[in-house]
C-alpha cells in the first residue's frame, strides 16, 4: 500500500466489543479508514478467538489491525461506570453478543443512549434481535442451511455444500459497517443516534440475490447447479489440456463468438443452441461439445485467445497463484505491515479505493490491553482513577 496517510473516518470514536469474525469484520471496515477504535476486553479470556495455532495468529491480525485494546470487566460496578464515561464521548459501539446479554449487562442502547443520545448502537447476531429464534446460538454455517445457500451450492445429488468462505459473517459485518455509516451520516441532520441492528441470517438471505428472486417472482425453488450459472450457459467450468479454466458465453453474441474461437462454428447453428434457453436446457450436450474443444490446448493459451476474442474467461488458481497473478498485485489487495513480534506481515487490503482519501496505514493487532492506561488517561481518567481500577483488576 503507498500513499495512504488519510484517514477519512479520525473523527469517529468507536467502542469495539465483538468478537469471533463477524463483528470484528463491522469494525475492521472502519478502522481501515481512519476511526479511533478502542476493542473492549475482560481483563483475563473468556472467549476463543484469541490466537492459538499459526492460522489464528494470522486471522487475528487481518481481523483485529488498527485497533487499541482497553481491558475492562464490565461485571463489576467500577468496570460498568468507566465503560458509560468512554460512551459519554464516543461515537458508534459496536456489539455481537447474544441478544440478552447486552441487557444483562447493563449496556443496551436504551442505557447507553441515556449517556448519550447520539450513540450509534450497533448490533449483530445469528438470527436477529427478537422472534422465535432469537436466542439460538448462530453461526455462520447455521445461517447458510437456512438461508438456502447450502442447497444451491455444490453438484447436483451429492447433498447440501457450505460455502468454502464463511459468507454470512463476512456479508453482516459488511451490512453492520454499512448501517453505522448510514446512522452517523443521519445523524448529522438529526443529531440523534440509533440502533442498528442486522443479522447472520438476513444478511445471507440478501446475498442470495437472483436465486431468492427466483423463487419470490417466479414460485422456482433453486436447486445445485455445480460449477454452472444456474440460468445462463455455456458458463461454468472447462476442461484444458493440463487444468481447468472458467468460460462465461452468456447471450447470443458470446456463444457465437465462443464458438468461432474454439474452432466449432458448427454449434452456432445447431437447434439445440439457438437461444438462451435452448442452451440452457440442453447444457450437457453443449458442455461436452466445448470441452471436447478446450481439451485441445493449455489453459493460458486458450486465455490469451478468447480474451482476444472478447470471450470473458479466466483460469482457477490455488491461492499462492492467487496472490501471484500481475493483476493482484497491481490493484494493491495485500497491506504490509511491522509486527513487533512477528516482523513485516501481510494482511488484506480494503477491495474499494478513494481517490483524494486512501485509507489509514495498518497497525498490528494489540495485545490484551496493551493500551489501557493510555486510553483511560485520553478520555479523562487521571492517573490516581486509572490505579485505582488497576487495583481493583477492573483493567
Amino acid at each position: 500500500m503507498t500513499g495512504a496517510t488519510s484517514r477519512p473516518l479520525e473523527r469517529f470514536t468507536v467502542l469495539d466489543m465483538t468478537h469471533v469474525r463477524s463483528g470484528p469484520a463491522a469494525v475492521r471496515q472502519l478502522a481501515d479508514w481512519g476511526a479511533r477504535v478502542i476493542k473492549i476486553e475482560m481483563p483475563i479470556s473468556t472467549n476463543d478467538d484469541r490466537p492459538g495455532g499459526p492460522a489464528q495468529v494470522a486471522d487475528y491480525q487481518n481481523t483485529h489491525r488498527s485497533k487499541r485494546s482497553l481491558t475492562l470487566n464490565l461485571k463489576e460496578p467500577l468496570g460498568l461506570d468507566a465503560f458509560m464515561e468512554l460512551v459519554r464521548q464516543a461515537d458508534v459501539v459496536v456489539e455481537n453478543y447474544r441478544p440478552d446479554v447486552k441487557f444483562r449487562l447493563g449496556i443496551d442502547y436504551e442505557r447507553l443512549a441515556a449517556v448519550n443520545p447520539g450513540i450509534v448502537y450497533a448490533s449483530i447476531s445469528g438470527f436477529g434481535q427478537d422472534g422465535p429464534y432469537a436466542m439460538r446460538p448462530g453461526l455462520d454455517q447455521i445461517a447458510q442451511g437456512i438461508s438456502g445457500l447450502m442447497q444451491v451450492t455444490g453438484e447436483k445429488g451429492r447433498g447440501p455444500m457450505r460455502a468454502g468462505i464463511p459468507i454470512a459473517d463476512l456479508s453482516a459485518g459488511l451490512f453492520c459497517a454499512n448501517g453505522i455509516l448510514t446512522a452517523l451520516l443521519e445523524r448529522e441532520t438529526s443529531g440523534r443516534g440509533q440502533w442498528v441492528q442486522t443479522s447472520l441470517l438476513q444478511a445471507q438471505i440478501y446475498m442470495m440475490d437472483f436465486q431468492a428472486m427466483r423463487w419470490l417472482m417466479n414460485a422456482e425453488v433453486p436447486n445445485q447447479s455445480g460449477n454452472d450459472h444456474p440460468t445462463s450457459s455455456p458458463t461454468g467450468v472447462f476442461e484444458t489440456r493440463d487444468c481447468y479454466m472458467n468460460i462465461a458465453a452468456m447471450g447470443n453474441t458470446l456463444f457465437a463468438k465462443l464458438c468461432e474461437t474454439i474452432g466449432a462454428p458448427e454449434l452456432i447453428g445447431d437447434p439445440r443452441f439457438q437461444s438462451v434457453p435452448d442452451r440452457a436446457a440442453n447444457r450437457p450436450a453443449l458442455n461436452a461439445a466445448i470441452n471436447t474443444c478446450t481439451r485441445t490446448r493449455d489453459t493460458l493459451d486458450w486465455i490469451a485467445c478468447l480474451n482476444d476474442a472478447g470471450v470473458p474467461c479466466g483460469p482457477i488458481l490455488t491461492l499462492d497463484q492467487t496472490f501471484a497473478d500481475p493483476q493482484v498485485q497491481h490493484l494493491e489487495t495485500v497491506w504490509d505491515l511491522e509486527h513487533p513480534q512477528l516482523g513485516m506481515i501481510s494482511v488484506l487490503g480494503q477491495p474499494f479505493k478513494l481517490s483524494r482519501t486512501p485509507p489509514a496505514s495498518p497497525t498490528p493487532a494489540p495485545a490484551r490491553g496493551q493500551h489501557s492506561r493510555e486510553i483511560l488517561s485520553e478520555f479523562g481518567f487521571s492517573s490516581t482513577e486509572i490505579a485505582a481500577l488497576a487495583s481493583a483488576a477492573i483493567i
